[in-house]
């Protein structure tokens, strides 16, 4: 099925319904649907077609969701592209993509400029200003005399879109979603809209990453108003929740610090906000059981833990789990559970498996696996890539986790992350944890140091809660003895002002290793 009859279905019902707000900006779907096909008309004359790839470099605005329909009425591949890419990733992956037509902010046009030069791309469309390498959007959509209102057929196994991971990894890798993956999730999930009130979402994660394509397409389906934010700032978000009365949420950890934090929290009339989703990257106890306790009893939370390689969702730590009522036994076990990312979804299969291949025991850690109907394709043009990823159907996560006796899956870090000490395995997930409960300190990551004596020692970077007046490296040992065996206590704790993160608030370890490890960091 084509994703464009997402958006077709639910306009032919409720034509005169508004769908998306981004400021001052409304549209209803009768509007977006002519300004969708007016582009998917532009885009045709630019040659694109069946198939061909359609990047997109922009903050989040109507135009990226006009972009994503009108590349699928094409049966194309829209390819969102992070706008905070260096040169050389954006340049890798215009290319490695062979994007036809770009459609990018005036704002990224200079740096997109020496890059388009090579890449071999067609036609560039500027969001806002034109500029010497492209036309204003809004003057391209006037070169088409009439919107296009049929589609192209497409395949189940067509490729709908095209996700370049992250960036935690040395090279992004481009995660293939087909129409058949796209449409199923979100068929699957919401019933198509009908007129019957269904709130608003604020999008607040960018449309290169899964949550936010996905987040679209369900609420464009489903008749849920879109509050697009260009970007995240949390005095803009909660004016949004409360100037529009937005009903649902997605945060990831770090934002969702953020609004807690600001001023302007304690004052804002959070009373809309039903539903606040949370996911993309570990979630430190303190932060949610914080929130639990400061956002209104009426808004229920959902820990979402999914990949890209899964076109999202595949475990949630559901809102009953987070409702702390019940006897003191039941409390207890539920905070427990508060850091883990909950129970697979019914058509969602998950199994740990030790070095060797083989299931590891209730409650012991291992490498986490996931088979779903939803695993991507593979990876663009890495076929040795998607064989370690693809194993027998099922989706090697590069995770270490466990599951509990209930099938709770708590998460464990990144096996790449492992720090390997003398021959023992230390999760740096454990050790932050340690970390992030000591009032002081509000951001950690542990990183491998390399040690002449033991191969690697832990290293710990860490953010104060008072970056004028941090904890005594000492005071941060102490507390490490208490609750650490002795192999697994930092060697060394350094100070940092913040963590390096993906927009998405995965750290970027990577980044720590190269700035802390030198050549004469041996010892």
């Amino acid at each position: 099925m084509n994703a464009y009859l997402l958006l077709q279905i639910s306009a032919s019902i409720v034509p005169d319904q508004e769908i998306i707000t981004f400021g001052e900006q409304r549209l209803t779907y009768s509007e977006l649907l002519d300004r969708t096909g007016r582009l998917a008309e532009t885009l045709a004359s630019y040659g694109v077609k069946r198939g061909d790839r359609v990047g997109f470099i922009a903050t989040s605005c109507s135009e990226m969701v006009e972009s994503f329909f009108a590349a699928f009425q094409l049966g194309a591949v829209i390819v969102p592209i992070n706008y905070r890419a260096k040169t050389d990733e954006l340049s890798f992956m215009i290319q490695d993509a062979s994007i036809k037509v770009l459609i990018t902010e005036h704002r990224y046009a200079e740096l997109i400029a020496p890059v388009f030069k090579e890449s071999g791309v067609h036609k560039v469309i500027c969001i806002g200003e034109s500029h010497s390498i492209g036309p204003n959007y809004e003057e391209a959509l006037e070169g088409a005399l009439e919107p296009m209102w049929d589609f192209a057929d497409v395949d189940d196994s067509d490729l709908a879109v095209l996700l370049y991971t992250s960036g935690t990894t040395n090279t992004p890798k481009g995660v293939m979603i087909t129409y058949g993956q796209l449409t199923n999730y979100v068929m699957n999930h919401v019933e198509a809209a009908d007129g019957t009130e269904r709130g608003a979402t604020i999008i607040s994660v960018p449309s290169y990453h899964v949550s936010g394509a996905t987040s679209i397409c369900n609420s464009i389906y489903h008749g849920r108003r879109l509050i697009l934010l260009s970007q995240f700032d949390a005095n803009e978000w909660l004016l949004a929740v409360e100037n529009e009365s937005a009903t649902h949420a997605f945060l990831v950890p770090t934002m969702l610090k953020r609004v807690m934090d600001h001023p302007g929290f304690s004052s804002t009339n959070l009373s809309s906000l039903e539903s606040l989703s949370y996911g993309a990257a570990p979630m430190p106890f303190p932060v949610i059981r914080r929130a639990i306790d400061l956002f209104p009893s009426s808004t229920e939370f959902a820990n979402g833990f999914g990949m890209t390689e899964t076109t999202s969702t595949v475990s949630v730590l559901g809102p009953e789990d987070h409702k702390l009522i019940g006897t003191a036994e039941e409390i207890d076990k539920k905070i427990k559970r508060l850091s883990s990312v909950g129970k697979p979804l019914s058509n969602v299969d998950i199994m740990v498996l030790d070095n060797n291949g083989s299931p590891v025991a209730i409650n012991e850690i291992g490498h986490v696996y996931i088979r779903t109907q939803k695993a991507m394709k593979g990876y663009w043009n890495r076929p040795d890539a998607s064989k370690e990823t693809l194993v027998n159907g099922w989706v090697n996560t590069h995770d270490m986790g466990w599951l509990d006796e209930d099938g709770y899956l708590f998460l464990n870090g990144r096996s790449s992350d492992m720090v390997i000490r003398g021959g023992e395995n230390i999760s740096p997930a454990e050790i932050e944890n340690v970390f992030i409960s000591h009032p002081d300190v509000a951001d950690v990551a542990v990183i491998g140091i390399p040690s002449l004596e033991w191969g690697e020692e832990v290293m710990a970077v860490v953010v104060a809660q008072n970056v004028d007046e941090p904890p005594s490296v000492e005071d941060l040992l102490t507390y490490c003895k208490d609750r650490l065996a002795s192999f697994k206590r930092p060697s060394s704790i350094v100070f940092s002002s913040e963590l390096p993160r993906t927009p998405t608030g995965k750290i970027l370890k990577r980044d720590l290793k190269e700035r802390y490890i030198t050549s004469d960091s041996t010892k």
